[in-house]
């Protein structure tokens, strides 16, 4: 751990060693911050906007180093909502600044999409960053990770305040940046308060950042952030450091906050009179112009000057960002999810072919395997995902790494939200890239990664389109393994609830192929469930042609009929099947199976027309039948499909309980064969 007189004693910046035009700049940008802090309020007394806003008064000396030792052709910069400073370091405008304030249509960050306060300028690598405090050392470390593997000079820069550090996430960042040695610098801005709570109630070091002392790979730099050289020297010598060694750098900058939270919080309902007048005292701004004036190198008139110049650089900014236009509400829809990957070949993601059928886990082992080989930029981690002869817990991944090497194919920690919120930050580091990941190792352990998961759903809509992650994440999914709780559930009703993600679920080798093939190529983050029970099943086996593809929101009829409609999915799709059969055998109706395999994006059209062509519908799927998606399901075909319908909309599914482990419990909980032949001769005889 290096402190503060260590690193001055460098003298890398000191008045001795900086010019006075330098100076000069520091001091424009530091009144310009502050400016634009003091008047962001009346924007809303006004009701003009900036309704979210978190002051930097107080900050301004570590935020200031921060911008200056940003590299935009190199650096990546995560800012949290207090870094008004840094941006306007950073080269952000005024008018750039306050359209983000009154959430402009030309907003760089969002387009008035995201909260007031949260600054982006994604052409030179300033990410917007979620309201979840800290959530974004995730993605820096992500970043760091693509910076290293492919030789880049540079780092990802993550700024937070300290009672942030509280999260779990964050240690998760620290931890897995120090143990894979990535060149992140983690700033952490302690001013001794998160909202109202006072960091004796978050952590018991009077300084976060020595909570971190015992990792390995790790340095820790605490600097006097009031200070603006002090923090100078803290930010260039991280950034070097991290740079030339390769691992990440904490820097701790002890600041004071000197207003309340946000405009929402009143700060004199928690401090009182005589702490205020401490905090004021200690203010960066007086105390840097006092320290210009003293040692002769401007007279009191320069800095008027200089004063006047900002609010007349602020005055026109204004002016401009309030002819701006608004958001469009027409817009809304735009941006949820991009264009994805269009297959050319099988366009309807149906094929004919004869020959050699394989398993389904054969399939989505072969096609991760071949797609590795087509597109280099292409990786794959998650838990037990690589090591010696193992390849996941089900063996999907198996001789990937022997094939592919350790740099594309390796082990992450027992830690679902970093492996997500890193494939979401390697995923900004270039386009090219492609992830896919095992998002845990079954699909009910994958709930400490849904803060991360909510984050990537809504990316390119936040972002105004400017970043979505390209990231597969895979699920072994379902139950009828006998696995109990955490082991046999399925997710996919909670999760389709969030827009900005495509889900599919596949129940047969050949889809389960061409919609991963799919998921790869796209642009964006897709949700890949698969069926374990089917992994190995007779019944699952196809014959999948090279380079099969399905496309998004395509059902697949797997069995024609005219007298009832089974809309399914998963493994019930092979209940229904044999369902089907049976019925037809014992009465002559004949069934038809619509496999949706594409929950989002849906094709209601399928869905619409098999019903229209039978007049009854039975949905079965493995979740939940209350609140699960066949409710969804239902409601469409009720409101879209009313006039087709001769009997009511049906529902098989698994009991509002969980999936227990004795094959009793399980038996009873679970969709079955007997459950959905009595509901479709229910509908039959309707």
């Amino acid at each position: 751990m290096e402190t503060t007189a260590a690193i001055e004693q460098k003298q890398k910046y000191s008045l001795d060693t900086i010019n006075k035009k330098t100076l000069k700049s520091w001091y424009h940008l530091m009144i310009l911050g502050r400016k634009l802090d003091d008047k962001a309020p009346n924007y809303l007394k006004q009701a003009l906007g900036w309704s979210y806003h978190a002051p930097c008064a107080g900050h301004e000396a570590i935020q200031l180093a921060m911008g200056q030792v940003f590299d935009r052709k190199t650096d990546h910069m995560f800012p949290y909502y207090r870094d008004l400073e840094t941006v306007i370091s950073a080269g952000l405008t005024a008018e750039e600044i306050i359209l983000n304030g009154l959430s402009k249509a030309t907003d760089l960050a969002s387009g008035g999409r995201h909260m007031s306060n949260h600054f982006a300028k994604p052409e030179w690598n300033i990410h917007n960053v979620s309201s979840a405090t800290g959530n974004h050392t995730l993605h820096a470390v992500g970043v760091a990770r693509g910076m290293k593997k492919y030789g880049h000079k540079g780092v990802a820069i993550s700024s937070q305040g300290e009672s942030s550090v509280s999260e779990g996430y964050v240690y998760e960042a620290i931890n897995g940046a120090s143990n894979e040695k990535l060149p992140v610098v983690f700033v952490f801005q302690d001013n001794g308060y998160g909202i109202s709570v006072p960091k004796k109630d978050q952590t018991a070091n009077r300084k976060a950042a020595d909570n971190f002392r015992g990792f390995k790979n790790l340095r820790i730099i605490h600097v006097d952030g009031k200070d603006v050289f002090a923090s100078m020297n803290a930010m260039y010598e991280a950034r070097q450091h991290a740079i030339e060694n390769s691992e990440p750098v904490i820097v701790h900058a002890s600041v004071v906050r000197i207003g309340s939270h946000s405009n929402s919080d009143r700060h004199d309902l928690y401090r009182d009179e005589r702490e205020l007048h401490c905090v004021k005292a200690h203010d960066p701004l007086p105390k840097f112009r006092k320290l210009l004036l003293k040692e002769g190198i401007f007279k009191e008139e320069e800095l008027h000057e200089i004063e006047d110049q900002v609010n007349a650089q602020v005055k026109e900014a204004h002016k401009k960002a309030m002819k701006a236009p608004d958001p469009d509400p027409e817009s809304i829809f735009d941006f949820v999810l991009p264009e994805p990957h269009q297959p050319e070949k099988y366009k309807d993601g149906i094929h004919n072919e004869e020959g050699e059928r394989i398993k389904l886990i054969t399939a989505l082992n072969e096609t991760l395997k071949k797609e590795f080989r087509r597109n280099p930029d292409t990786y794959i981690w998650g838990q037990d995902v690589a090591y010696k002869e193992k390849g996941g817990i089900f063996n999907v991944t198996k001789g990937m790494q022997q094939e592919f090497g350790i740099e594309r194919v390796f082990n992450a920690p027992i830690a679902e939200d970093y492996i997500l919120g890193t494939a979401n930050g390697m995923s900004r580091f270039d386009e090219k890239i492609r992830i896919v990941v095992e998002g845990a190792e079954f699909a009910d352990y994958f709930w400490p990664a849904m803060e991360q998961f909510v984050e990537m759903t809504h990316d390119y809509w936040r972002s105004n389109g400017k970043f979505a992650a390209n990231v597969t994440i895979r699920l072994a999914s379902g139950g009828y393994i006998g696995g109990g709780l955490y082991h046999s559930q399925t997710i996919e009703g909670a999760l389709t609830t969030l827009p900005g993600i495509r889900i599919v679920y596949p129940s047969f080798a050949d889809d389960a192929a061409g919609l991963l093939r799919t998921s790869m190529r796209s642009k964006g983050p897709t949700l890949f469930l698969e069926p374990k029970a089917l992994y190995n099943a007779k019944i699952a086996e196809t014959v999948v042609p090279e380079e099969f593809e399905v496309p998004f929101g395509k059902a697949r009829i797997r069995r024609e009929g005219s007298d009832l409609s089974i809309i399914t999915f998963g493994n019930t799709t092979h209940m229904s099947l044999a369902v089907a059969d049976k019925i037809s055998e014992e009465t002559g109706q004949e069934i038809e199976v619509v496999d949706i395999r594409s929950l989002v994006p849906l094709d209601k059209k399928a869905i619409l027309e098999s019903v229209k062509k039978t007049s009854k519908a039975l949905i079965v799927h493995e979740d939940k039948v209350f609140a699960g998606f066949g409710g969804e399901l239902a409601a469409i075909i009720a409101e879209e499909g009313f006039e087709y319908l001769d009997a009511p909309v049906k529902r098989v599914g698994s009991t509002f309980t969980p999936v227990g482990f004795h094959k009793n419990l399980e038996k009873v909980i679970l969709p079955s064969n007997e459950k959905i032949h009595k509901a479709a001769s229910e509908l039959l005889n309707f």
